[in-house]
Parts: C-alpha cells; structure tokens; sequence
C-alpha cells in the first residue's frame, strides 16, 4: 500500500506543540489500523521568515502540492508584528491557501456532552449545537485589488465574482445534504454591492437543491443568532470576512477555540488546521489544548477515505473529555487541569 504523505507545518507559537501532540496520535492510529504514514515537517510562517527570509517559502509551497494533505499548527505572534505586510506571518498562510487553491473552508463547532456546562451561554441554549461555516477562503476582501495606503489613510477592496460564489455556494449545500438539510447565507446585502451579488448568486443555486431549505440573515443579525439561537444553525454559507468573524464567534460555544478544527477544501492539496491562533502567552508550558489540531487530523483522515480511522480518533476525544480531562482553557472551577501530555495521554488510551 502506498503511503499516505502529510505535510507538517508547525509554524509558531503553540503550533509545534499541537503538532506534535497529533503526531503522537496518528502515528498510533496508523499502527492500530495498519497503514503507513510519510510526515515531513516544512516551516511556515513567523519561523520561516527567521530562517528563510519568507513567511512561505518555495520548498514548503512544493511539498503541500505535491502532498496528500497538510496540516498545520498556528502562525503569527508579536515578535513579528512590525514585519512588512508580505513578511507578516499571517501573508504566508493567505499565499498558501491561495497556491493550493483551496477555497472553501470549513470550520464545524459543536458542544459535546461533557462540555455544555463549559459554555459561556445557558447549558440549554448550547445543548445539541452542531453547526458548519462554510467559508469562502480565497476570495473577498482579503484578497481583493485595490489595497494599500496612501498620505490620507488606507484601503482595502470587497470583491466577488459569480463563479467565486456559486462555486463556495454548491459546497454549503452539498454539506447540508449530508447533515440536516438546511442552509443560512449570511450576507451584508442591505449596504453592500457585493452582498447583493452575493445573495442573488446564492439564490440562483439554490435553485438545484430543492430538497435543501434555504435563508438569509445580515451578518448583524447572524452574529446576534448565534449567541441568542445558535440551535437554529445548520450549515452556515458566508464569505470570507465575515465567515472569519462568525466561525471565531461559534468557536465560543463549547467553551473554547482550543476544541474546534478545519478544513480547507477544493484545491490541489486540502489543507487542515485548527482555527485557535498561536496563542504566544502559554507557548512552551506545555498547558496547550491539542483537541483542536488532533479532531483537524480526524477530518484530514475522512478526507482521504480513512473513515474507520476518523471515526475511532473522534471517539477517543469524546471518551476523554467525558471522563473529565480538561486542559487549562476547559477547566472551570474545581475541576483540575491537565497537561497537552497528559490529554494527549487520555485519548491514545482510547484509540
């Protein structure tokens, strides 16, 4: 059998440790299950501007394109907060996602049993939440021309094409057919041009999906949602902006981002990551939740049709947090918080 190849790419902050931590468990996943694993790390981000001058370098780009998957810790960090726009952190991994042209992201956010005491909302507010954002990646403001600053202030572009939406637009409801078959595109359509296409975009879509239901929130009116009903929430289409914001918002929902994983689909390579940042206070204590970056590795798994394998990873999590450990981001009051070793520990025990 050939061997499945993933690309590392740590990156900075906590990013090595949560690395590290999946490592551990898809190496015993892959003896458990009897198939062979090719890793290579690649650096991305702050470190790969200290060590090659970039926050992607040519030889990193190379190895994800020519990878079955990549999965990456986190980047960014104020060490390099005064880097030049194209040398930031943050520029590296918008290039590579751009590069593998993986343009849907999608960042599922779910209160498991366990957890709905954790969260910041009433337990019977949070109880059963299991919803998907799908996010345009690779389109919108982030990415849109004009951009820059001139003697007066600075300026960035919201675009979007036809195809850019209704490309995203397929894959919202394609998901929803495997869930429970219902759609929210959120859009700002009241105000912006962009919106407006958006919408109308979305709604022609639809249009070949008639088993799917389908609705329309402002993005205002989304986030409130998402606090005051987050039951409510299916599968969430949105664009790139706002599906940042709103997929960040529902990542509080159990508690903290340090759970929640994703995907970046539709490109070349997928790509994997979980959605907490780099998190520099606690980088090196050992205290980081590597749930996130390991459940990110049970999506990259059912990706490439090791669903068995997938399955036994998410179980293990669960396993652990019902038995009560929790790293320091989910412990509340008297419960005591355990290391990354340690949860690390807990859920091999349950592979």
């Amino acid at each position: 059998m050939k061997a499945t190849r993933i690309v590392l790419l740590p990156g900075d902050g906590i990013g090595p440790e949560v690395i590290d931590a999946t490592v551990d468990v898809l190496n015993v996943v892959a003896r458990r299950y009897e198939f062979e694993l090719e890793l290579e790390r690649r650096p991305i981000g702050g470190t790969a501007v200290d060590s090659h001058g970039t926050p992607l370098p040519d030889e990193t780009r190379d190895a994800c394109l020519a990878a079955d998957a990549a999965l990456l810790g986190a980047v960014g960090g104020p060490k390099w907060d005064l880097e030049p726009g194209p040398r930031r952190p943050e520029a590296g991994l918008l290039s590579l996602r751009q590069a593998l042209g993986a343009f849907a992201n999608l960042r599922p956010s779910f209160v498991p049993d366990a957890l709905v005491e954790a969260s910041p909302l009433r337990s019977d507010r949070v109880r059963g939440v299991d919803l998907l954002v799908v996010r345009e990646l690779i389109g919108g403001i982030y990415y849109g021309k004009p951009r820059g600053r001139d003697e007066v202030g600075a300026f960035d572009t919201m675009r979007y094409s036809e195809p850019e939406v209704e490309r995203i637009a397929h894959v919202a409801f394609q998901w929803a057919r495997r869930r429970r078959g219902k759609v929210t595109s959120v859009d700002k359509a009241n105000v912006l041009e962009c919106s407006r296409l958006w919408r109308e975009t979305v709604k022609r879509v639809h249009a070949q999906y008639p088993d799917v239901a389908l609705d329309h929130l402002y993005v205002d009116n989304a986030a409130m949602q998402f606090v005051s009903d987050p039951q409510r929430f299916d599968v969430v289409l949105t664009g790139n902006l706002f599906g940042d914001i709103l997929s960040d918002l529902s990542a509080t929902l159990p508690g903290s981002l340090g759970l929640l994983p994703s995907a970046c689909m539709g490109g070349m390579t997928p790509l994997f990551e979980p959605v907490h940042g780099s998190a520099p206070d606690i980088a090196g204590k050992g205290v980081a939740n590597p749930i996130g970056c390991i459940l990110s590795a049970a999506m990259l798994l059912e990706t490439l049709d090791f669903e068995e394998e997938a399955a036994a990873v998410r179980r293990a999590v669960a396993g652990a947090l019902d038995d009560g450990f929790r790293t320091k981001d989910l412990a509340r009051g008297a419960e005591t918080a355990v290391s990354t070793a340690a949860m690390v520990d807990a859920i091999i025990e349950r592979i």
